[in-house]
């Protein structure tokens, strides 16, 4: 099996800022959009978040790429170009799990810090025209970006079970507490002997709890296979992620 941390939602690059947390829950925020995307974020009732969280620069009629989308126990994800490869070349595919994480901002301080808001064990994959054949499929609550649009030809379609977290706990948080780097994180010690693609320096490694994830980088996948201590760890995460406040 494999963990994929994905990188998703606002940030001071895609958007301007960190998405927010409203009444307690992780709200992500949907990067702009880039390739004639027709969702609005007024559409997704997120017009006053994402006009505060861009001071300004993105409001209700700004487009959005509506991507991760979850609905009913369910989510769609679109992959393309690079990142697509690369989930390619590490062999990704059906029974994996992807675990979605973004900046955001704490309500009462602002301080900012990456935290897990989603997941997605994957069911199926494939391109635009070849996916609806698994007998997994189901059609997106809302038009999928990645349905339409001019993309690289390695466009593809990833579906699964999933959802969106309900709460803001301490258990989904990835930077350490206290840390104004937030792309400074505290994670499990198994994963110090399983490290993920892009994260496997060294120097990444301040101890075996401490990982230094900075850089460019979207989708780094770390190979659990049949352990079951990060077997656990996961679920753990999952159960968090579907707790009730």
């Amino acid at each position: 099996m494999k963990i994929v941390f994905s990188r998703k939602g606002f940030d001071t690059k895609f958007g301007g800022g960190p998405s927010p947390i409203i009444d307690g829950k992780p709200v992500s925020l949907p990067i702009p959009a880039s390739n004639g995307e027709a969702t609005t974020y007024a559409e997704r009732g997120l017009a006053d978040a994402a006009a505060l969280a861009s001071k300004g620069k993105h409001g209700g009629n700004s487009t959005c790429h509506d991507d991760p989308m979850f609905g009913d126990g369910h989510c769609w994800l679109g992959q393309v170009g690079a990142a697509q490869g690369h989930l390619r070349n590490q062999n990704v595919g059906t029974g994996d799990v992807f675990l979605f994480f973004g900046l955001f901002a704490e309500p009462d301080t602002g301080e900012r810090h990456h935290r897990l808001f989603g997941f997605m064990r994957v069911l199926a994959t494939g391109s635009p025209e070849t996916i609806a054949e698994s007998d997994r499929w189901r059609d997106p609550p809302r038009p999928h970006p990645h349905f339409r649009g001019d993309w690289h030809r390695n466009n593809a379609i990833w579906f699964g079970a999933g959802g969106t977290a309900r709460t803001a706990g301490e258990v989904l948080r990835l930077t350490l507490p206290g840390e104004r780097r937030w792309s400074r994180w505290r994670v499990p010690e198994w994963m110090a002997a399983r490290r993920p693609t892009y994260l496997n320096g060294d120097w990444r490694w301040i101890d075996r709890r401490t990982l230094d994830t900075r850089g460019i980088w979207q989708e780094a996948v770390c190979d659990i296979g049949q352990a079951e201590e990060p077997r656990r760890w996961l679920e753990s995460i999952i159960a968090e992620i579907e707790r009730e406040p």
